[in-house]
């Protein structure tokens, strides 16, 4: 395997006073006092003003990572999170400074929002499920409104196929693992097109072809990567209370129950009854097509290959093998070809039905 070596990377060069001068070239001016929030994909701080901009004293500068979205696809998530908040769903959207959501500084494409708290949702308290789901709902209500442009869609082919090609061409996967990998991996494909049956229809059969050509799963613009930690809850008994999203750097089109099965987790059972509660929610707001749950175990086996090459991609990242030493091991192979043989049965199970 070829591991890449970190070198010199366009984040080293995002120092504190770039962020600094960058919010000073569109009318802030922090105090000095910032804080790295956890992100990997890109860099995210909160900073405190010198004065209070719009009632804010603090805001989170995104640094969006180079090369990775055109600007035209970052407008897109800008807008989709604008389109929300007109329609009072609870969403952090970039503020608009100088006439502009999206602005570039040193280098670097970068926006500016509001600061809010909150806490983790408490997944295992059925009300608070529901609660989210009539919140996706509206989301999706909005999602389904218009396609993205330019935003690119949540299928086979980019999830499965070119991170598989990139790894191998790339020498990612240690020599004693990569033909069992190889081996889990085509069963893998082939069992998402046999699970996923008639419900993508030949927007998987071809495997190449992307999933929004199905014509019997509807594909909306998604949140993309709803797991726990982009969602924060505020208490009752603060300002704005209840769940609200933070972030929707990853919006693609796709199914909508996308945006559901990261919220899942435990046995079969707990599954069965968080998922219920999230549905019960969802369709007090909007109709859910019941044959997406078949999507459920596909979607979670193209994260899991995908997950992979996201992170051999991004090796030369410095905050990447701090934050993930056990990445690229025989070891962490071996691994791999357990989950993909785990997915495998899994998707050869009866869909989850509420």
């Amino acid at each position: 395997m070829t591991t890449p070596t970190p070198s010199s990377h366009p984040y080293e060069a995002l120092s504190p006073d770039v962020v600094l001068d960058a919010l000073d070239s569109v009318g802030l001016r922090g105090d000095g006092r910032l804080m790295a929030l956890s992100s990997y994909e890109n860099r995210v701080y909160q900073v405190q003003l010198e004065d209070a901009y719009e009632g804010h004293a603090s805001v989170v500068a995104k640094f969006y990572r180079p090369k990775r979205w055109s600007d035209a696809q970052i407008l897109e998530e800008h807008q989709f999170a604008a389109q929300l908040m007109e329609a009072e769903v609870p969403m952090i959207g970039p503020l608009v400074l100088s006439g502009a959501t999206l602005h570039h500084f040193g280098g670097f494409a970068f926006s500016v929002s509001p600061k809010r708290g909150g806490r983790a949702p408490e997944l295992d308290d059925f009300e608070v499920l529901e609660w989210i789901g009539r919140l996706l709902a509206r989301l999706h209500t909005v999602g389904a409104a218009q396609p993205f442009a330019h935003r690119p869609a949540l299928d086979a082919a980019s999830f499965a196929i070119e991170p598989h090609d990139w790894l191998l061409a790339h020498d990612m996967i240690p020599l004693d693992v990569q033909s069992d990998w190889q081996a889990v991996y085509e069963v893998a494909i082939e069992s998402i097109a046999a699970s996923a049956g008639s419900t993508w229809a030949d927007g998987l059969k071809g495997l190449k072809t992307p999933l929004s050509t199905s014509s019997t799963v509807k594909m909306i613009r998604l949140h993309g990567d709803c797991h726990p930690g982009n969602i924060l809850w505020t208490p009752t008994d603060q300002p704005h209370p209840g769940p609200h999203f933070v972030d929707l750097d990853d919006a693609r089109t796709g199914p909508a129950v996308q945006d559901l099965w990261m919220l899942l987790s435990g046995d079969r059972r707990q599954r069965t009854g968080q998922l219920s509660a999230l549905l019960d929610g969802y369709e007090q707001v909007r109709n859910f097509d019941r044959r997406e749950l078949a999507l459920i175990e596909p979607l979670r086996t193209l994260r899991l290959i995908h997950y992979s090459a996201w992170l051999a991609r991004r090796w030369t990242d410095p905050a990447f093998p701090a934050a993930f030493p056990w990445f690229g091991s025989s070891d962490y192979w071996k691994g791999q070809v357990l989950m993909l043989q785990e997915q495998v049965e899994a998707m050869g199970e009866e869909a989850l039905v509420v």
